[in-house]
């Protein structure tokens, strides 16, 4: 008698605390589930196609892994240190900010004037907006390939240049002209995407404020500087971030139009990387590459990020 009461007091306490507790599937939690089920595939590809590559990066910078002799020793620091003496660095590093700097210096400021002329209520614009677009939808190594033969010794460009009377140069061949034009290539392809960007920014400025400056006698330039600039401020941001980090992205280009030359004028990381990694098989030396580009990369986003509250509308 005295364990059934005590068995039945234990339960009495049991049913007690889950009253108090209530149902463990509740509206919350169900929820909760839902969404973690519905990001999961999300998370799963982050970790899976970004973590683990960076992780496995690092990994292999450590090793000097030599595919053609099966071999794959662990070294260290060693990739680092040959990374610090590599005598070419110097010149990549040299082509990659030329690079980066002209193609994003043009690239902004050719999407911004356009974007402001094709903003105005004009017959065409529509025309003029979906003819600058067009190059983001097409194929990049057609395009490219396509601009190789236009800029070549006896190509289109020259062609046109002779019918004026000018004697152009071959620009994939020459040292002055090789990098300009890959880099007014890669602008030509990608400015009408920033200037959609732009566009949508634009039409999103109230008509009021440069009606009450115009009134107030501020001249274009000024209400440019003063109204346009400071509420467009975001996606100026962003479109600079995402340019900065696409021109340290750019290998087709490189690879279709001037293979690195001529010398090492065109060589930018991306492609010295392809080079150290994939023509001359030193892939521990390619991923201490890829590390670097990383570091270079997160360490701009983050310097553009971290200044947007000095100049970025509703940031400070």
């Amino acid at each position: 008698m005295r364990d059934m009461a005590a068995t039945q007091l234990r339960d009495r306490v049991a049913g007690h605390t889950a009253a108090r507790r209530g149902p463990f599937w509740t509206i919350p939690r169900r929820d909760a589930l839902v969404g973690y089920l519905l990001i999961s595939p999300q998370l799963a590809g982050s970790v899976l196609f970004v973590l683990l590559p960076l992780a496995l990066v690092g990994w292999y910078s450590l090793q000097e892994w030599n595919v053609l002799a099966g071999t794959f020793d662990f070294v260290g620091g060693a990739n680092y240190a040959k990374l610090l003496a590599d005598p070419k660095m110097g010149e990549v590093l040299t082509s990659t900010t030329l690079f980066s700097i002209g193609l994003v210096v043009l690239n902004l400021a050719l999407a911004l004037l356009l974007a402001i002329l094709l903003n105005q209520k004009l017959a065409g614009t529509t025309f003029f907006r979906t003819l600058f677009f067009s190059p983001v939808l097409v194929s990049l190594v057609a395009w490219t390939i396509v601009w190789q033969f236009l800029l070549q010794g006896d190509g289109g460009i020259n062609g046109l240049l002779g019918a004026v009377g000018v004697d152009g140069p071959n620009w994939l061949r020459g040292d002055a002209t090789a990098l300009l034009s890959v880099v007014v290539v890669q602008v030509i392809k990608n400015v009408g995407l920033n200037m959609v960007l732009f566009l949508a920014a634009l039409q999103g400025v109230p008509r009021q404020l440069y009606e009450a400056a115009e009134l107030d006698g501020a001249n274009a330039w000024v209400r440019f500087l003063r109204i346009t600039v400071p509420l467009i401020s975001p996606t100026i941001l962003l479109t600079s971030i995402i340019t900065v980090v696409g021109s340290l992205q750019v290998f087709a280009q490189i690879a279709v139009l001037t293979q690195g030359g001529p010398g090492m004028s065109t060589t930018v990381l991306v492609y010295y990387l392809y080079q150290q990694a994939f023509q001359f098989r030193h892939f521990g030396y390619g991923a201490t590459l890829s590390v670097l580009l990383f570091l270079i990369v997160a360490a701009l986003t983050l310097v553009q990020w971290r200044m947007r509250r000095k100049w970025v509308f509703h940031e400070s």
